[in-house]
């Protein structure tokens, strides 16, 4: 165990200060082009050529701009439609593992970025003090903003000598106030060969490390392996129960599906494991970039490394107010923009690098999470007045089928990753999905405006403030899975709840 004297794991402050330094700035230095700070630009043919194309034909013929626009759309929800239905298809396929004794597993550095979480910061590191893992060959290092004395002081207070072994790491207020910034800092100031990454309010499978570890251990190229994330709190209302559909088909259907296709993964910000030689050669998380995690799954991918899925999942805490999900749906949104804008600068070095399924997985995931932003809710104003227009003349009209196509499969794919989740979605929070989708205009709008005014500004979630306490009902963990767990099969983790400090 660490000293605890003082309010902080101390270090050198000339290592600190080059740490904090390199934290911040090096991926912009080193590689300005991979960074969200640098001033490249999608090229303008990508966008100008279809948008100037349209205009032309409507100014000599209208009706035919707009049927080529039909076409094109209905085009475009047909790709999506068949690929949605090949990804519900396909049974999800973990990594490969191979089996590891005691003394071959390697150390493996935890990492959590935390702000204002004195309230979460105690039940965390309870939870990631149960890994079934040697406790001599894993660590936890929070990062803690250096002027949150309230969580720091939580950090220290709750810190146990039966815990592994835990550092609480100070980030200096040094470039942006970030959570890809902090992990920068708390990775220069750790040695663990694997490097794990979790979030405040996170309950991870204690086989989870293991797993990780075996994923690695059977693929010398693997950069970096995906837990399946899911709510505690999936039950508690109507947000939280349309927020379960929409991770359950992201983490048990399109990422095992990208997994299986060899594409990069879009990550999520949480219960990703990577080689630290794999974040050492892409340069780590970009500082500037609010989804750090999504931009790191392609840029592992430009830099010749590999990601899977893992079985054992993690639950974290969905927002429950209507104001806190627009808020982090912005964030998403936003840097899921950025990040597609930054990948997308050259095109050809991306698929030069990291192969023709980078081009499409970058379209298939953070530029159709942007693009259905804006246009569903557009979309569904259409379609209303096309069938309604089409019951005054009785002719259906043909272009309103690819739409349904789409809008079907999306559904499907949310009731087969609720059913891979081990859990059983009601009927009517299915057809409720189109309505919940409706949410993203706004906080794309939010998105928009930030892009243009504030395109590093984090909008912070609030954890600790759902009604439910930290289980594990719906753990994807099943006895007859060949990776789910090492004999223990479906486990309930149970921790009481968090208080505030």
């Amino acid at each position: 165990m660490d000293d605890f004297s003082g309010s902080a794991w101390r270090i050198g402050a000339r290592r600190a200060a080059v740490a904090a330094h390199r934290a911040a700035f090096d991926l912009l230095i080193r590689n300005p082009g991979a960074s969200a700070a640098s001033s490249g630009a999608v090229p303008a043919a990508l966008w100008l050529g279809p948008l100037s194309f349209l205009a032309v034909l409507a100014v000599f013929d209208g009706r035919l701009a707009i049927l080529t626009a039909s076409i094109l759309a209905g085009l475009v929800f047909l790709a999506a439609a068949c690929f949605r239905l090949a990804a519900a298809c396909q049974p999800a396929s973990p990594a490969p593992r191979t089996s590891l004794r005691r003394d071959a597993l390697p150390k493996i550095t935890v990492i959590a970025a935390l702000h204002r979480e004195a309230g979460s910061v105690a039940a965390l590191i309870e939870a990631l003090s149960r890994f079934d893992y040697p406790a001599d060959r894993y660590e936890i290092a929070l990062a803690i903003e250096a002027d949150d004395h309230a969580t720091l002081a939580a950090a220290c207070a709750a810190a146990r000598p039966a815990t592994p072994s835990l550092r609480i790491i100070p980030v200096p207020a040094i470039g942006p106030r970030t959570k890809p910034k902090a992990l920068n800092y708390a990775l220069a100031l750790t040695d663990g060969a694997l490097v794990a990454v979790y979030d405040a309010e996170d309950e991870p499978h204690p086989g989870q490390l293991r797993a990780a570890a075996e994923a690695f251990a059977a693929n010398p190229l693997l950069g970096c392996v995906q837990a399946p994330l899911g709510w505690y709190n999936r039950t508690e209302c109507w947000l939280t129960r349309m927020f379960a559909l929409e991770y359950a088909a992201q983490f048990h259907v399109i990422l095992p599906f990208f997994a299986r296709l060899g594409w990069p993964l879009p990550l999520g910000g949480t219960s990703n494991v990577f080689a630290r030689a794999a974040l050492s050669d892409c340069g780590a998380w970009d500082p500037y970039n609010v989804t750090e995690d999504a931009d790191l799954g392609f840029r592992l991918a430009r830099h010749g490394w590999q990601a899977g899925i893992i079985t054992p999942g993690t639950l974290e805490e969905a927002p429950v107010r209507l104001k806190a999900w627009t808020a982090q749906r912005s964030r998403w949104l936003k840097g899921h923009a950025i990040s597609w804008a930054v990948h997308m600068r050259e095109p050809g070095a991306l698929r030069r690098e990291a192969g023709p399924g980078a081009i499409a997985a970058l379209q298939a995931s953070l530029g159709a999470n942007v693009l259905s932003a804006i246009v569903h809710a557009p979309a569904l104003v259409l379609m209303a007045g096309l069938l309604t227009a089409s019951m005054v003349s009785a002719t259906p009209p043909l272009v309103l089928i690819p739409a349904l196509a789409g809008y079907g499969s999306a559904i499907l794919v949310a009731w087969t990753g609720a059913r891979r989740a081990r859990f059983s979605p009601r009927l009517r929070d299915l057809m409720a999905l189109p309505a919940y989708w409706l949410l993203q205009f706004p906080a794309m709008i939010r998105a928009l405006r930030e892009i243009a005014g504030a395109p590093y500004f984090w909008a912070k979630t609030d954890h600790a403030v759902t009604a439910r306490a930290r289980t594990a009902p719906d753990e994807p963990i099943a006895d007859a899975h060949p990776y789910g767990g090492h004999g223990a099969g479906l486990r309930l983790v149970r921790v009481a709840q968090r208080q505030a400090v």
